[in-house]
Order: C-alpha cells, then structure tokens, then sequence
C-alpha cells in the first residue's frame, strides 16, 4: 500500500525544503487554471495504461527520486503511485484527498504590532491566496474576525489557542472569489455580525449589523472603526483597529489595488474606478505613514506562485511604503483610471454564483461549495 501524507504535510514539507518531485495527475486543463508551485504535470486516470519511459522522458523525474503525486481527490493519484511502484519507483507518496484538501489549508500568522493591548492573527488560506484576521484586545481576551472564509474552524481554533473569545465578526464587502464564513461564524459563536450598511443594495437577503463611515465597534478594550472605501465593490468597509492597522478588504493590497468591473460591469470599470482612487488617496493613505495595511488577499498565479509575500509569514506593508512603493497610487486620477479599465484580469470562476451564495440568495452544501471556490482568487486589477 503507498505511504500517504495530508496537504497540510505537504505545506510543511515544502516550506521545510525536504526534497521531492510532485506529480500532478489531473488532466493538462485543470492543471494550467491551478495547482501547487513546482508540481509536473502527467495527466493520468485508473486503468490508463503506464509506460515509465515515457513518464521519464516528459517530466524528468526519475526512479531514485522522492515522489509525491496529487490529482483533484487523491483518487486517480493514489492508482498512479500503485502504479509507479509496479515498475521500480520505491520512494512514492500520494497527497490524501488532493487539491480538495489543498484549497483548505492554512497558516495562523502573528502581525508585529506596537501596543500591547491589540494582538492581531492573519489567518492565510494557502491554496487561494485569502487572508482573514482575528482582531484581539489582550486585556479582556475579547476578539473579532474579519473576512472569515467558509472553514470557520480554522477561526475557532486561532482564537481557542490564543485564549480568546469571539464577540464579533465582520466583512469588509460581499466577496466574489470565495465562499464567506462570516455569517456562519457569528450565528456558531454567537457574535454580532457586521458589513457595510450599503450591503442591503447588493442583495443581501440576511440580518447584519449596518456600519456607517466612522462607526465603531469596541471589541474589549480595542476600536474598530469603519471606513468607507468603495471601488471594488460599492459597500467596500475598511477597518482600522486603533492606531495599529487597517485591513482593507479588496481595496488595497501590498502589490497592487482591487478590480473595479466585477459589480460594476465592464462599461462601469471607469466608475468604480473613480470611488477606488477617492477612496485610495482620501481615506486609506491619509492615515498615518506608521500604519500597517493588512489586506484580504495576496496575489497567486494559476502556477501557484505567490507574489506579494511568502505564505506562512507576515504579508503586509505600512502606509508610507505603499505610497512611496506602489507606482499606481503615484499616478494622477485620469491615468489611473485608464490604467484600471485598460487591461481587465481574468474573471474568478463562478463569480456570480460565489456572489448569490454570500448575499444568501443561494445555498450550497459542503461538495458544491469546495467545487465553486477551486482555484486561486482573481480580486486584483492587472498593473
């Protein structure tokens, strides 16, 4: 019987530098719109007849090297390692239930902060790209969590570990690459549930707490403090947690801004494009240079790549590093208008539907939800 391991070992493994060959069994489609950094790809199904040479000859791995495989469930993958032990692989591992268990890993990550009364956790979904973040006052071991994705587990355990309890949760908009946690979270711990109050244009169909701009939450002995910041959606909420950090959402991220068209559409790109720049040069960069930018998403390739930071550490900026680093928020508002509509990225798959599901038009059960949210976020405008 083949050795297996759990995508969280193989997320281990990996940023420990162990020394393997992943195999990718999916077919060639599926592996080009998404899999892990590094991994081959040898497209493979049960029953497939098997030539080692050739497998040799199109990845390069051969029989004395370490080898994992990975396909969607770890169902083809597990055949395949069979398989490549048949003819004389001996050192092969099969990644248990696939890039379905991939796309829910994820890294707790301490945020440096200067006051000792706030403790804030970014909370990274690996797979995806997603960061959410638990907001803690030390003092009173209150906490919230902001842009919970739909493993709330992962939340409950951070804030468990930490000692904290769970008084509130928010979500800076309605998010079209992923499936929200937030409400489910709140409804599971009891807390109160916070979006911006233009959420109810949108669609919403649920009860939330509406914020304004400039209201505040006390969580303990800690202020979260709304601001309005449209532009990658019309009830975009930024939220600055003391003079510490601001996390925002889809607004700004460390290498880049949000996309505009998504609920704009793409003739009112230019709009939302417009609000994105008033909201960038009014709001979020006229806090202090000090300020650490803490946003919802870093940037991930179909490859697996991540671009803004690396996954398991600290993915951030201060204000002043990205006013003075970030050449597009150098740029006047025409030209960054032009910019943003010029060359419009690539949809998230199924945005719509991941739409319908967060503003609870729509419900999903566990397998439909994880084939919806399949591969990495696409929330960022192209630079």
């Amino acid at each position: 019987m083949t050795d297996a391991i759990t995508a969280a070992e193989l997320r281990d493994r990996i940023d420990d530098g162990t020394d393997f060959e992943l195999v990718d069994t999916r077919p060639k489609d599926n592996y080009e719109s998404w899999h892990i950094d590094g991994a081959v790809n040898y497209p493979y199904k049960p029953d497939d007849e098997f030539d080692p040479e050739t497998f040799e000859a199109e990845t390069g791995v051969e029989e004395d090297d370490t080898v994992y495989t990975i396909c969607a469930k770890g169902i083809s993958s597990d055949d395949f390692a069979d398989e490549l032990r048949t003819h004389g692989f001996e050192d092969v591992t099969v990644v248990g239930d696939g890039m379905e268990a991939w796309s829910a890993v994820y890294d707790v990550v301490e945020i440096p902060t200067v006051s000792e009364a706030v403790e804030i956790l970014q909370i990274q979904r690996r797979a995806k790209g997603c960061l959410g973040y638990l907001v803690g006052s030390t003092a009173t071991r209150e906490a919230a969590v902001v842009d919970a994705s739909r493993h709330t587990d992962e939340f409950v355990a951070a804030a468990d570990e930490h000692g904290y309890t769970i008084t509130d949760v928010f979500d800076t908009h309605v998010h079209a690459d992923h499936v929200s946690g937030g409400r489910e979270l709140a409804d599971a711990v009891g807390a109160s549930y916070h979006l911006g109050a233009d959420a109810r244009e949108r669609g919403v169909e649920y009860e939330y707490d509406a914020l304004t701009a400039n209201d505040v939450v006390r969580v303990g002995d800690v202020d979260v403090k709304a601001l309005s910041t449209p532009g990658h959606t019309s009830e975009m909420v930024s939220y600055l947690v003391d003079a510490e950090a601001v996390l925002t959402g889809d607004t700004l991220f460390v290498g880049s801004v949000g996309r505009t068209e998504l609920q704009f559409g793409g003739g009112g790109a230019a709009d939302g494009a417009r609000l994105l720049y008033r909201s960038l040069h009014r709001t979020l960069l006229a806090e202090p240079d000090s300020v650490t930018v803490l946003p919802g998403h870093f940037a991930l390739s179909n490859e697996g790549e991540a671009s803004d930071g690396t996954p398991g550490e600290p993915i951030l900026a201060s204000v002043g590093d990205l006013r003075r680093g970030q050449e597009l928020l150098q740029v006047d508002e025409e030209t960054f208008v032009d910019r943003l509509t010029d060359r419009l990225p690539e949809k998230p798959p199924n945005y719509q539907r991941v739409i319908d599901v967060n503003t609870g038009r729509r419900r999903l059960d566990e397998g439909e939800a994880t084939e919806l949210e399949l591969g990495p976020n696409r929330c960022a405008a192209s630079d």
